[in-house]
């Protein structure tokens, strides 16, 4: 079972070491993300709709290893947790999913549920460095 944390229990791991990894669509990551994140998407944006990304257990295998720290987050949740899930399946050792995404889990009735990494005031980027985006990361694939 994948082990879940908050945002600021997630700044806390980083801070200690451990990588994040930015499973959203590239887009989406362009728009803002947790400074210092990998972007390797679970789900692509074609078409206008998402579609599985099928490199994305080899992409990730070839830049983490097993034993890697790894906080893996997403827009609310949902995404990471499932790819926290994949690589736990893979056999990755360190792998914790971080509730709320970048921008917050909420109730059924719109209410926070989660704080996101933005709305914790947790440090953002727009402009990652170019080792860290999805094309350099595949690249190495």
């Amino acid at each position: 079972m994948v082990k879940r944390v908050t945002p600021p229990e997630a700044a806390a791991l980083l801070a200690e070491g451990w990588s994040y990894l930015d499973v959203r669509s590239i887009p989406e990551f362009d728009g803002g993300h947790p400074t210092g994140a990998a972007n390797v998407p679970l789900l692509h944006f074609e078409g206008g709709r998402m579609a599985p990304n099928p490199d994305f257990q080899r992409v990730v295998a070839a830049n983490f290893a097993k034993d890697a720290k790894i906080v893996v987050g997403c827009k609310v949740g949902g995404r990471s947790l499932q790819a926290a899930g994949i690589l736990e399946t893979a056999g990755y050792t360190s792998v914790v999913d971080m509730r709320g995404g970048f921008h917050g889990e909420h109730d059924a009735f719109g209410r926070v549920a989660c704080a996101g990494w933005a709305e914790s005031n947790l440090p953002v980027e727009t402009a990652a460095p170019a080792e860290k985006t999805y094309a350099a990361l595949a690249a190495k694939r």
